[in-house]
């Protein structure tokens, strides 16, 4: 059986190996709580590019900046699979041996951005309101200055509470806590006790927890129901009839706490087909089969630059100068100014180039020392493109 304490050993080892909370600009959690999900590694039987769909011959020199993010692992972390779609026709599809197209891989801090889009189908159905405050029952006491937090701010990530994403040493920070401690049997309880550091929409500040809370809310909203399973199955069903079904991302699969609360902030599964199947929606703007799925308004608020940090828009990241000292999530120098990703911890990426019809899904393991070179190598895919 293993301890908190052996866990907690587990991330502090996987600190000093030199995995970072926060690559990438802040991806969630260093692991999910027990039971201990999958995350992608058994392998697809055979699977190699002859048995994968032919696709029209690709640029030679698209085609070897794409491969170089395998052939260099040294540089840039272990590649596992790499999807392209222009136009949303497939152009380049590859894995690393023991990985295929029916691999489910982990999401990380990618789930952000699908929670937030759970989010805007509340909010565009009447029954959320982004700029009201948000109704988390723990701050509507008189006087409770968290009783003014909006949607908005958290979505933002500026709701002032005190959420510290990766603390040194590594369990002092709220993710380790909120996932390997007892906080991981109720992560919204955990998250929604912070109290109040800033006013809210004072401060950007990056917390997969404040994902937590919206996924709570997102659960509240759905059913009066207190039970785990009900919970749960509420959440399935709004995401069967909202995004599996009329996307097509049957392998989508969300994780819960032992509240029934979805990890909403870094811990889904899908396969790279699927992820790229919601990049695809993004880059439509919610329109799916010329069926518009998600209000224009939505997707505007989303792909907008917060007032705390132009780098971040709703729950996803923008190709724009970030917050003086901040970590660079993207290329702003190089790349479209309409470009944004959904982007995981350890090098996960859903990039999407609107102006470029252009859709990118880059799923791996990537090192903190790495991740200059794997952003580099793909801002020269993006850009050959």
């Amino acid at each position: 059986m293993i301890t908190k304490k052996a866990m907690l050993a587990s991330a502090a080892l996987a600190a000093l190996c030199g995995w970072s909370l926060t690559q990438a600009a802040g991806q969630g959690s260093i692991a999910p709580p027990a039971p201990r999900p999958d995350l992608g590694a058994a392998p697809d039987h055979a699977v190699t590019p002859d048995t994968l769909p032919l696709l029209p011959a690709l640029d030679p020199a698209i085609k070897g900046k794409a491969d170089a993010l395998f052939a260099d692992a040294d540089e840039v972390g272990q590649t596992r699979a790499l999807f392209v779609l222009r136009d949303g026709e497939p152009i380049y599809e590859r894995y690393a041996p023991g990985f295929g197209p029916e691999t489910k891989l982990i999401s990380w801090s990618m789930a952000k951005s699908i929670t937030a889009v759970l989010i805007g189908f509340l909010v565009s159905d009447g029954r959320l309101s982004l700029d009201g405050p948000a109704p988390v029952a723990a701050w509507q006491r008189s006087g409770d200055p968290r009783g003014a937090i909006t949607l908005r701010q958290l979505l933002h990530m500026s709701a002032g509470l005190e959420h510290v994403e990766a603390g040194d040493p590594v369990w002092d920070g709220d993710t380790v806590d909120m996932l390997f401690g007892a906080a991981a049997q109720d992560m919204a309880g955990f998250a929604e006790a912070k109290p109040a550091v800033a006013r809210p929409g004072e401060l950007f500040n990056y917390s997969s927890a404040t994902s937590v809370i919206l996924a709570d809310i997102l659960a509240d909203t759905l059913t009066p129901s207190r039970h785990a399973e009900a919970r749960r199955e509420a959440v399935r069903e709004f995401i069967d009839g909202r995004l599996v079904e009329p996307l097509g991302m049957t392998s989508l699969t969300p994780e819960f706490d032992a509240r029934g609360t979805m990890i909403g902030g870094s811990i889904m599964h899908a396969t790279a087909r699927d992820y790229a199947r919601f990049g695809e929606f993004l880059r439509r703007h919610g329109v799916v089969d010329g069926q518009r799925l998600l209000p224009e308004s939505w997707m505007r608020f989303m792909l907008s630059s917060s007032a705390n940090d132009a780098a971040y828009g709703g729950h996803i990241w923008l190709n724009r100068p970030g917050s003086p000292g901040e970590p660079v999530a993207l290329w702003p120098d190089r790349g479209p100014n309409d470009l944004f990703a959904c982007i995981g911890h350890q090098g996960q990426y859903i990039i999407v180039s609107p102006s470029q019809r252009v859709t990118i899904v880059r799923l791996g393991v990537t090192r903190d020392e790495q991740f200059p070179a794997l952003r580099r190598r793909l801002a020269d895919l993006t850009q050959a493109l």
